[in-house]
């Protein structure tokens, strides 16, 4: 499953650096999350980074975007390879 950011979001910009697909962008209120470039870290670490420093803890799972874990790396296998290509 993606992740999402909620209202309850303070806009601090701790959870966008720490995001290894770059999922994470300023949206129009507040920070949002790119559905289609979460992994929810799977591929790089054992748990959302996001979540871990976000000091509010409005980033839950996104229920528009049930993913099972194996759905997700293969997301992370194909945003690594495109990643390749533009280097």
């Amino acid at each position: 499953m993606a992740l999402l950011i909620t209202d309850e979001c303070i806009n601090c910009d701790v959870c966008e650096p720490e995001c290894p697909n770059e999922a994470i962008f300023q949206g129009e209120d507040i920070f949002e999350i790119d559905p289609n470039r979460c992994t929810e870290c799977v591929g790089h670490f054992d748990e959302p980074q996001c979540r871990i420093v976000c000091p509010v803890d409005c980033i839950p799972l996104n229920p528009d975007h049930e993913e099972t874990k194996d759905q997700l790396l293969t997301k992370y296998y194909h945003l690594v390879s495109e990643k390749k290509k533009n280097d």
